[in-house]
C-alpha cells in the first residue's frame, strides 16, 4: 500500500520526466526544421510519410559559374583599373600615365593589414617590348612608385616595401598587360 505522499512524489518525478522528453524532442524538431535544404531539392523533410504529403517548394537552381577569362574586361580597356586575382592585386594604368584608377585605397585596405602583420610587399611593375625601351622603363617605374606612395600614405612603412625592377612582358598579344603593376605579399 502505498502513502499518499509517494503517489505525489511519484507523479511529481514523472511529471518531470515526461516534461524533459518533451522538451528534447521540441529541441530536436526546431533543429530539423531550420537546416536549410539542399539546392536542388524539393520541400521534402526526411522522414516525411510520402512525397505527397510534403509541400513542394519551388527551388533556383543556380547555374554553372562562367569560366574566368584570361583577362577581366578592365585590364584589357585603356582606362586604368584595379583587379585582384589570386591573391595578387594588379593596377593597370592607361597608355603613357602613371596615375591609380579610383578606388585604389579600397583595394590595398587587405595588402595594408597584412603589411601591418609583418608580410613584406613586393611591387613589380611591367612593360612591353614596343617603342622606346628606355622611355617604357621609366614609366614602369614611375608607376610602381605610384603604387608605392599609396601603400605608404595608407600606412606601410618603406621598409615593409620591396621594389622589383620593370620587367617586359613578352608576346602576351595585350597592351594592357604591359601597363600592370603588380603586388604580392612575402
Amino acid at each position: 500500500m502505498s502513502s499518499p505522499s509517494d503517489d505525489e512524489q511519484q507523479g511529481l518525478v514523472l511529471g518531470l520526466v515526461f516534461s524533459l522528453v518533451a522538451l528534447v524532442v521540441g529541441f530536436v524538431l526546431a533543429v530539423a526544421l531550420a537546416r536549410p535544404f539542399p539546392v536542388g531539392q524539393v520541400g521534402v523533410a526526411e522522414g516525411a510519410a510520402s512525397p505527397a504529403a510534403a509541400v513542394a517548394v519551388p527551388v533556383a537552381v543556380p547555374s554553372p559559374p562562367e569560366p574566368a577569362p584570361a583577362l577581366s574586361a578592365q585590364a584589357v580597356s585603356d582606362a586604368a583599373s584595379i583587379t585582384v586575382e589570386y591573391g595578387v592585386v594588379k593596377f593597370y594604368f592607361a597608355s603613357g600615365k602613371a596615375e591609380l584608377a579610383p578606388g585604389a585605397s579600397e583595394a590595398l585596405v587587405d595588402v595594408v593589414r597584412a603589411a601591418k602583420g609583418g608580410k613584406k610587399v613586393v611591387i613589380a611593375g611591367f612593360h612591353d617590348p614596343k617603342g622606346n625601351a628606355a622611355v617604357n622603363i621609366e614609366l614602369a617605374r614611375k608607376r610602381a612608385m605610384a603604387v608605392r606612395d599609396a601603400l605608404k600614405e595608407a600606412g606601410v612603412a618603406e621598409g615593409q616595401i620591396t621594389l622589383q625592377k620593370p620587367e617586359q612582358t613578352a608576346g602576351s598579344g595585350n597592351d594592357a598587360e604591359a601597363r600592370r603593376v603588380e603586388i604580392t605579399l612575402q
